[in-house]
């Protein structure tokens, strides 16, 4: 099964989630938005009126274990933050690493242009933070300490990459 963010917009778990905002209401489909978002560690000490923002912009989906979130050689049409799940990555060299609750994946297709490079498929059930194309920049521009630590987490993935490649070029374990 494969899951496509563009068109798969399932409903949130909680009721008070899927409702229309209403003036006067205790809590809004918004706030209940903010909640989670609070919970994810790319996030945190964000403001609320940046939390806010971020929810404008963005959706939250839930995707079935097993699903295949994104696919090597795709067009890239949105970025992921991961709420709640694991999925594995896959690349043309194999199965890498899994990641977690705060972490992301599909920036490097938005930021370059080029095809996925990787397949994400979904090894639990996942909640997903997605932020298309079309709003992708714009959330960039409008939260700075966004950027930063997309940039920071960047430079540690290239980081891990080479000391993985200079291990199997010289034999020893990357570790």
């Amino acid at each position: 099964m494969e899951f496509d963010p563009r068109t798969d917009r399932l409903p949130f778990n909680e009721p008070d989630e899927a409702e229309p905002i209403r003036a006067g209401a205790p809590e809004s489909s918004s706030d209940a938005r903010i909640r989670h978002l609070q919970r994810v560690p790319l996030l945190s000490g964000f403001t609320e009126p940046e939390l806010r923002r971020i929810a404008e912009l963005s959706r939250i989906v839930d995707v079935p274990a097993g699903s295949a979130v994104t696919q090597i050689g795709d067009p890239g049409e949105s970025f992921f933050v991961i709420i709640d799940g694991t999925v594995a990555v896959r690349t043309p060299v194999g199965t890498g690493a899994q990641l977690h609750p705060g972490e992301f994946f599909g920036e490097m297709s938005l930021l370059d242009g080029e095809p996925r490079s990787a397949t994400i498929v979904a090894t639990t059930d996942l909640r997903l933070l997605v932020v298309d194309r079309s709003h992708f920049w714009r959330l960039l521009d409008e939260t700075p300490d966004l950027i930063r630590r997309m940039l920071t987490i960047l430079s540690r993935r290239v980081r891990r990459l080479e000391q993985t490649v200079h291990a199997i070029l010289h034999g020893t374990n990357p570790t």
